[in-house]
């Protein structure tokens, strides 16, 4: 009986790890990111529910300072507000599956070594990573075509871009041949063989680039503003910046009293920045456990 508890206590000993001054340098290091990261988030919520008086006099620093949801209330209570969030969702979910999948179309051929022409291409996809037409020649060529003022405009552009092709090849790379090779000896074609085996395996590189498609959806407002004058075709993103940035009034319409719009001008912006950006931070946990595993084999495989 003496003789197990030693051992078990040498066991035991044997799994104790002693932190060094590293350690604790990186530990330290690593909750000071997490403070700063997680700041603004907590500072804009708190803002967007304190009592007004406190938001306009700028006294809330971490914690709300009183309660109050009546900027929310306003904020849904604004039609374009929700035509603007459906725009978002409708670009965010269609402009995401094309996304994956003409990435996914791209980057299969010029994964596999039995094509010919892998390598001609790739240098061609990486020319069009340093040099592009720019601004006005894109907006010339989104004129001609008949995409001005459509939502093709924000989705047929970018339906794919260079980096994401390499990564993705990098990562079908590291699927064994012999498993395309065994399903055309069963008599499986390219389209059996990428639906039924390729893209099983390929579920961290395909969560990878669903979450940072979908993001760049979500927040991109540059195209928007450039290809799109009609305001029920604008996203959220580029609502936001008229709010943010032009400091547009338009939900604040019905206030007559000036000291009203005065207190809620402030919060409202803070309102619309969680309204915003509440469904990414909600989708970001799902996608997590395959992000880390893709974007690391995605881009050191060779």
């Amino acid at each position: 009986m003496v003789r197990g508890q030693s051992m078990t206590g040498i066991r035991s000993t044997g799994r104790k790890r002693n932190l060094s001054v590293s350690d604790v340098f990186i530990f330290l290091v690593m909750i000071f990111v997490i403070i700063i990261t997680l700041y603004p988030f907590v500072y804009v919520f708190s803002m967007s529910i304190s009592d007004p008086k406190y938001v306009i006099t700028e006294s809330v620093w971490l914690y709300p300072k009183g309660f109050s949801l009546q900027s929310y209330e306003r904020v849904f209570e604004n039609p374009d507000v929700w035509q603007a969030y459906a725009n978002t969702i409708f670009y965010t979910v269609v402009g995401t599956a094309l996304n994956i999948l003409f990435t996914v179309l791209a980057a299969y051929p010029l994964s596999r070594r039995t094509f010919f022409a892998r390598n001609w291409i790739m240098v061609v996809i990486v020319i069009t990573m340093f040099f592009s037409g720019g601004m006005i020649p894109s907006f010339l060529l989104i004129k001609e075509l008949g995409l001005y003022n459509t939502r093709w405009a924000l989705l047929l552009p970018g339906l794919t871009t260079a980096f994401y092709i390499i990564v993705t090849r990098s990562f079908l790379q590291t699927i064994p041949d012999s498993l395309t090779e065994s399903a055309k000896i069963d008599g499986a074609n390219d389209i059996r063989i990428l639906v039924r085996i390729i893209l099983p395996l390929s579920k961290p590189i395909l969560a990878v680039l669903a979450l940072f498609y979908a993001v760049g959806h979500w927040n991109s407002y540059v195209p928007a503003m450039l290809y799109l004058s009609d305001v029920k075709l604008q996203p959220m993103s580029l609502y936001l910046m008229k709010i943010l940035v032009q400091n547009n009034d338009s939900m604040l319409e019905g206030m007559a009293d000036q000291f009203d719009r005065a207190l809620f001008s402030m919060q409202l912006k803070y309102s619309i920045i969680i309204v915003s950006i509440l469904p990414i931070l909600l989708v970001y946990p799902f996608l997590q456990r395959y992000f880390v595993k893709g974007v690391m084999i995605g881009s050191l495989k060779e």
